[in-house]
């Protein structure tokens, strides 16, 4: 394999919270490659130590990179602000503690805070946003798989209301954003201009976006895309897998 490879977590190599089928192979042949790979995470949940440990816990040792939105999006911010409200899950907070600040913030951040959404946190945003705070999305995913409650409802809605009504639109971090992507892609020493590999599981943030940027792409049907596949979406992907082992498959073919 000579090109870079970046592999979608959720979906594609967890299910939930368990690895999924023949996992253990799949990292073991792509530690065995010497290939550049970076596995990457949309979720705002969870910052790369975190994921680390979901593969220790399960036995699997991983020799290359891991990023998740949240790493992504502490450098993002850090870089540009000095004061951000934020808004995610409570365990990744601590990573932003230096610049925390809801008075006056120059920015709000928002990610993953499940069914804490309501009109008046919606109406808080939108006050900052309207004070002339910029709008930060860590992702914008429509809906997401959450076992075992299957199908919700993810932040995406929610932060495509806020900027109907204050009428700008949020700075995105994680997939589809060529942000996220470089930022992977940096980790193994390589740009967004090279030729890279997309492995994943949704259409619009790994498949969509990575094709945008001409990569070439591998759907896992693991996840939550399920067939039959619309022609709007057939013209993205480049290889459609059903398992890891498929994977294994087309990238030795590669």
């Amino acid at each position: 394999m000579q090109k870079p490879i970046l592999i979608d977590l959720d979906g594609v190599l967890r299910i939930g919270n368990e690895p999924v089928k023949d996992l253990i192979q799949f990292i073991d042949f792509l530690n065995k490659s010497n290939g550049k790979c970076c596995i990457l995470s949309n979720s705002s949940l969870s910052t790369s130590h975190d994921v680390y440990d979901f593969f220790k816990e399960n036995s699997i040792n991983i020799n290359f990179p891991i990023i998740t939105a949240v790493d992504a999006a502490a450098d993002y911010v850090k870089e540009k602000y000095k004061k951000v409200a934020i808004y995610l899950s409570e365990n990744v907070l601590a990573n932003f503690t230096d610049i925390l600040e809801f008075e006056n913030p120059e920015a709000v951040l928002i990610g993953d805070i499940g069914n804490l959404w309501n009109y008046k946190l919606m109406q808080t945003i939108f006050e900052y946003i309207q004070n002339g705070a910029d709008l930060v999305a860590i992702h914008k995913n429509k809906y997401w798989s959450n076992p075992p409650y299957g199908i919700q409802l993810d932040a995406g809605p929610f932060i495509h209301a806020i900027e109907y009504a204050a009428s700008k639109n949020a700075a995105l971090i994680g997939k589809p954003s060529p942000i996220y992507f470089q930022s992977a892609l940096t980790r193994i020493n390589c740009q967004i201009t090279d030729s890279f590999i997309m492995i994943g599981d949704d259409l619009e943030s790994d498949i969509k976006g990575a094709k945008q940027l001409n990569a070439e792409t591998i759907l896992v049907l693991t996840g939550k895309t399920k067939p039959p596949i619309s022609s709007e979406h057939i013209k993205n992907i480049d290889y459609q897998a059903n398992s890891l082992i498929d994977v294994i498959s087309i990238l030795k073919n590669l």
